[in-house]
């Protein structure tokens, strides 16, 4: 569905979901954005979806939105899509599967179980990685070289 995004209106409602307004008037409240690659291209292809599941709004790129529509996209999907980036691997209990990591992340220091060394799967190159616990939380690390020397040994034994 192809509607401008300068012609559209953005905004909580009093229980704080998010009410989208289109040109025709009508008002639909509970959208939620969707990115279409979360991963490769975070910014570009979201679409806000209605309560039913049908797409209602296209949106080229976060940008193309007024600042008040992109900061409660922004918003939104920050509460969507929680996946922790690892800044440091403290300790893993063993260098066998199931094993537990000790890390630290951009959210404070945490664990994660690993299953099986499938659940850690590189992303578009070979420097991003996203690693999948054991409780179905998903952990980026964006870029292993920034890691240090002691977290890259340990992520090695892994890969």
């Amino acid at each position: 569905m192809t509607t401008s995004v300068l012609t559209v209106l953005l905004e909580r409602n009093a229980h704080g979901r998010l009410v989208l307004t289109l040109p025709d008037g009508n008002a639909h409240a509970g959208v939620l954005p969707v990115r279409a690659f979360p991963i490769a291209a975070p910014d570009e292809g979201i679409s806000l979806v209605g309560t039913d599941g049908h797409e209602l709004m296209w949106i080229d790129h976060l940008t193309d939105l007024p600042e008040h529509a992109r900061t409660l996209v922004q918003e939104e999907l920050a509460v969507r899509e929680f996946a922790p980036a690892i800044e440091k691997i403290r300790a893993v209990s063993s260098f066998s599967t199931p094993s537990t990591w000790s890390i630290e992340t951009d959210r404070g220091a945490s664990q994660l179980v690993l299953k099986a060394e499938e659940d850690i799967r590189r992303l578009g190159g070979r420097t991003r990685l996203l690693i999948t616990g054991s409780d179905g939380v998903q952990y980026r690390i964006p870029d292993t070289t920034v890691l240090d020397r002691a977290s890259q040994r340990l992520l090695e034994r892994f890969l």
